[in-house]
């Protein structure tokens, strides 16, 4: 089995890189090509961390009533997008260490069957965890923007609509991405998606982020307190160069794959760059483990109840 299974398309032009390099290639480019040697047990220990973390967000939000609201259960959403993508990670690794040192044997033709399942499974989780984010920036505009009519604009019945939208888009989409995962329109669609969700965020913050900087300025203006203003314009800054900052370094390097598929796969320097594979993957996974800390543990009613889940005070 591949390590992060949807992608076998990329690990098969990892492993052709490193047949078909050319030895001038390799010596013009020195130790760079030699790719990024990555411990299993690194996936392992990312993948609990983020299983935990995200069971603790999805345990918090159905356990405290007062976050029952679209808001959170978006947020939920993409913690449980995120643990599928952990679990789906520790199974296929555990799996991948036991046939490794003769603990497990299994049929080939099983294995297949246990791989196309787990790529199903984590091609669903990526894109429903790219949904779920464009989701979550969508909820936030309208809670800046229309805040006297988020309540009627996104109402409970809504957002059941629109997860279980996401959740049936996503499995169509993974179960296509697999069936014909050769293809590269499919490659181009997936890549496509990722800049719309990433464009989507940038133009939704930055508009959020303007609003809220004229409004301080009034308020500065008004109050005469140019500190006050300038303090909470570098936190607002802050706070949306992360949001698009960790968004773009995590999913940036492993859809700037694809592209290299499509356009050059056989140019040395996209193979070089395709022995890196794995960095991206563990780019992904880190994604999983920084989103809690993002979209759920800033609030605090989150962190009160998380607290309580905790130490099981339930």
């Amino acid at each position: 089995m591949s390590t992060l299974g949807p992608l076998r398309l990329l690990r098969e032009h990892w492993n052709a890189s490193k047949c078909n390099q050319s030895n001038t290639t390799a010596a013009a480019s020195g130790g760079w090509c030699q790719g990024l040697d990555i411990p299993n047990e690194l996936f392992l220990a990312l993948g609990l961390v983020s299983l935990v973390e995200n069971l603790l967000v999805v345990a918090a939000i159905l356990k405290n009533r007062n976050l029952h609201s679209p808001m959170y259960y978006f947020i939920c959403c993409l913690a449980v997008s995120d643990m599928l993508v952990s679990i789906s990670n520790l199974v296929e690794m555990l799996f991948m260490l036991l046939m490794e040192h003769g603990v497990l044997v299994i049929r080939a033709s099983v294995i297949r069957h246990m791989d196309n399942v787990i790529n199903m499974l984590i091609c669903s989780s990526v894109v429903s965890s790219l949904s779920f984010l464009g989701v979550i920036a969508v909820d936030r505009y309208i809670t800046v923007f229309y805040a006297l009519r988020y309540h009627s604009i996104m109402t409970l019945q809504r957002a059941m609509v629109t997860m279980a939208s996401v959740w049936l888009a996503s499995t169509v989409s993974s179960t296509v991405f697999i069936t014909y995962y050769h293809n590269n329109a499919i490659l181009l669609c997936l890549t496509s998606f990722f800049l719309f969700v990433l464009v989507l965020m940038l133009v939704l913050y930055i508009h959020m982020f303007a609003l809220a900087r004229h409004h301080l300025r009034s308020i500065s203006s008004q109050q005469k307190q140019p500190t006050v203003y300038r303090s909470s314009s570098l936190k607002g800054a802050v706070t949306l160069t992360i949001l698009l900052g960790v968004f773009f370094i995590c999913w940036g390097p492993f859809f700037f794959h694809l592209i290299l598929i499509v356009t050059c796969p056989t140019n040395p320097f996209c193979t070089c760059f395709f022995s890196y594979f794995n960095l991206s993957l563990i780019l992904i996974i880190c994604n999983s483990v920084i989103d809690p800390l993002i979209y759920a543990f800033r609030s605090r009613e989150l962190r009160r109840t998380l607290r309580e889940v905790v130490l099981c005070s339930w």
